[in-house]
C-alpha cells in the first residue's frame, strides 16, 4: 500500500498535466495550424504562440529557480516573460517550445517525486518559497493560461 507521502507526491506530480478539471496543456496545443499560431482573435490580447511561449518562459524560470543553486532572478515582468512577436519566429519554433515545455514539466514532476522535503525553502528563495510552492505556482499558472489558449482557439474557430 502506498504511503501518504508517496500518494501526495504522485498527486502533486500529476497536477502539472492532468485533465481532471480542465483541458490539459497537451490537448490545448495539439493540432493548431501553423497559419493560426500567430493569429490574434478579436477581443483577445494574445495569440496561441504568445500564450505557449509565455507558459514555457514562466515554467522555465520556475524550474531554474528550483534547480540552480546560484539562481538570481533577473527577468523583468512582464516583458521578459512574453515573446517579442505574435507569431513563431521560425518554422520550428512552435514545436521546439512545446517540447521544451514538456521536458521542463517532467523535470518539475521529478522534483515533486524526489526532493527530500517539499516544504523546505528553495536554496535561493525566501522562507516561504518552497519546492511545494514552486510546483503549485507552475500548475496554477499553466491552468490559467491553458484556459486562455482554449478560449483563443474557440474564438479563432480552431478548437475541436
Amino acid at each position: 500500500m502506498p504511503s501518504f507521502t508517496s500518494t501526495i507526491r504522485e498527486q502533486l506530480a500529476s497536477v502539472l498535466d492532468w485533465e481532471d478539471a480542465h483541458v490539459s496543456f497537451d490537448k490545448a496545443v495539439d493540432g493548431i495550424p501553423e497559419t493560426a499560431q500567430g493569429a490574434r482573435a478579436a477581443g483577445f490580447p494574445h495569440s496561441p504562440w504568445e500564450l505557449l511561449e509565455h507558459l514555457r518562459l514562466a515554467q522555465d524560470d520556475i524550474l531554474e529557480f528550483c534547480n540552480n543553486p546560484t539562481y538570481a532572478h533577473t527577468m523583468e515582468w512582464p516583458g521578459d516573460y512574453w515573446p517579442g512577436s505574435a507569431a513563431p519566429p521560425t518554422p520550428g519554433a512552435w514545436t521546439e517550445s512545446v517540447e521544451r515545455y514538456r521536458r521542463d514539466r517532467e523535470a518539475l514532476q521529478r522534483i515533486a517525486r524526489e526532493v527530500d522535503d517539499l516544504t523546505r525553502p528553495v536554496p535561493t528563495g525566501s522562507s516561504g518559497q518552497t519546492y511545494l510552492r514552486a510546483i503549485l505556482l507552475a500548475a496554477d499558472h499553466a491552468a490559467y493560461h491553458v484556459g486562455q489558449l482554449v478560449a483563443v482557439r474557440r474564438a479563432l474557430g480552431i478548437w475541436p
